[in-house]
Protein backbone atom coordinates (compact mmCIF):
# COMPACT_ATOMS: atom_id res chain seq x y z
CA UNK A 1 0.00 0.00 0.00
CA UNK A 2 1.15 3.48 -0.84
CA UNK A 3 0.16 6.57 1.12
CA UNK A 4 -0.77 9.27 -1.40
CA UNK A 5 -1.76 12.84 -0.57
CA UNK A 6 -4.71 14.24 -2.45
CA UNK A 7 -5.73 17.87 -2.40
CA UNK A 8 -7.99 20.18 -4.33
CA UNK A 9 -7.46 23.78 -5.33
CA UNK A 10 -10.16 26.14 -6.51
CA UNK A 11 -10.45 29.73 -7.62
CA UNK A 12 -14.02 30.61 -8.50
CA UNK A 13 -12.98 33.42 -10.82
CA UNK A 14 -10.33 31.52 -12.78
CA UNK A 15 -11.11 31.03 -16.50
CA UNK A 16 -11.33 27.53 -17.93
CA UNK A 17 -8.34 28.10 -20.21
CA UNK A 18 -6.15 29.04 -17.24
CA UNK A 19 -7.24 25.94 -15.32
CA UNK A 20 -6.22 23.86 -18.36
CA UNK A 21 -2.87 25.64 -18.52
CA UNK A 22 -2.19 24.98 -14.83
CA UNK A 23 -3.19 21.33 -15.18
CA UNK A 24 -0.79 20.95 -18.11
CA UNK A 25 2.04 22.40 -16.02
CA UNK A 26 1.25 20.18 -13.02
CA UNK A 27 1.10 17.03 -15.15
CA UNK A 28 4.74 17.59 -16.09
CA UNK A 29 5.77 16.62 -12.55
CA UNK A 30 6.51 12.90 -12.47
CA UNK A 31 3.93 10.96 -10.47
CA UNK A 32 1.41 13.82 -10.27
CA UNK A 33 -2.09 13.34 -11.66
CA UNK A 34 -4.60 16.14 -12.11
CA UNK A 35 -8.37 15.91 -12.56
CA UNK A 36 -10.88 18.64 -13.30
CA UNK A 37 -13.69 19.08 -10.78
CA UNK A 38 -17.18 19.81 -12.02
CA UNK A 39 -18.70 23.19 -11.23
CA UNK A 40 -21.63 22.66 -8.88
CA UNK A 41 -23.27 26.10 -9.15
CA UNK A 42 -26.82 25.93 -10.40
CA UNK A 43 -26.68 28.92 -12.73
CA UNK A 44 -24.08 29.77 -15.33
CA UNK A 45 -22.28 33.08 -14.84
CA UNK A 46 -19.68 34.66 -17.09
CA UNK A 47 -17.94 36.11 -14.04
CA UNK A 48 -17.52 32.74 -12.32
CA UNK A 49 -15.26 29.85 -13.28
CA UNK A 50 -16.61 27.07 -15.45
CA UNK A 51 -14.79 24.48 -13.31
CA UNK A 52 -15.08 23.61 -9.65
CA UNK A 53 -11.31 23.29 -9.30
CA UNK A 54 -8.48 20.81 -9.72
CA UNK A 55 -7.85 17.60 -7.81
CA UNK A 56 -4.13 16.92 -7.49
CA UNK A 57 -2.70 13.56 -6.43
CA UNK A 58 0.88 12.42 -5.92
CA UNK A 59 2.44 15.71 -4.85
CA UNK A 60 3.77 14.08 -1.68
CA UNK A 61 5.98 11.86 -3.85
CA UNK A 62 7.83 14.82 -5.36
CA UNK A 63 11.42 15.66 -4.61
CA UNK A 64 12.05 18.75 -2.49
CA UNK A 65 13.11 20.66 -5.60
CA UNK A 66 9.92 19.73 -7.47
CA UNK A 67 7.76 20.64 -4.44
CA UNK A 68 9.32 24.10 -4.45
CA UNK A 69 8.67 24.39 -8.20
CA UNK A 70 5.04 23.35 -7.73
CA UNK A 71 4.58 25.88 -4.93
CA UNK A 72 6.07 28.61 -7.11
CA UNK A 73 3.80 27.66 -9.99
CA UNK A 74 0.66 27.76 -7.85
CA UNK A 75 1.78 31.01 -6.20
CA UNK A 76 2.38 32.56 -9.62
CA UNK A 77 -1.27 32.02 -10.57
CA UNK A 78 -2.53 33.06 -7.12
CA UNK A 79 -0.63 36.35 -7.48
CA UNK A 80 -2.21 37.06 -10.86
CA UNK A 81 -5.73 35.96 -10.02
CA UNK A 82 -7.05 35.31 -6.50
CA UNK A 83 -5.76 33.12 -3.69
CA UNK A 84 -6.52 29.42 -3.93
CA UNK A 85 -9.09 27.69 -1.80
CA UNK A 86 -7.23 24.55 -0.76
CA UNK A 87 -8.61 21.35 0.76
CA UNK A 88 -6.32 18.46 1.53
CA UNK A 89 -7.05 14.82 2.13
CA UNK A 90 -4.93 11.75 2.83
CA UNK A 91 -5.88 8.60 0.98
CA UNK A 92 -4.47 5.08 1.04
CA UNK A 93 -4.09 3.60 -2.43
CA UNK A 94 -3.46 -0.11 -3.10
CA UNK A 95 -0.51 -0.81 -5.40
Amino acid sequence: MLLTAKFTIANHQLPLAVYREIAAHLRQFEGVTVSFLTQIDREFSYTESQLGGLEIMGANLLTDVDRIRMDRLLNYYADRYHQWEIQSDLTIVDT
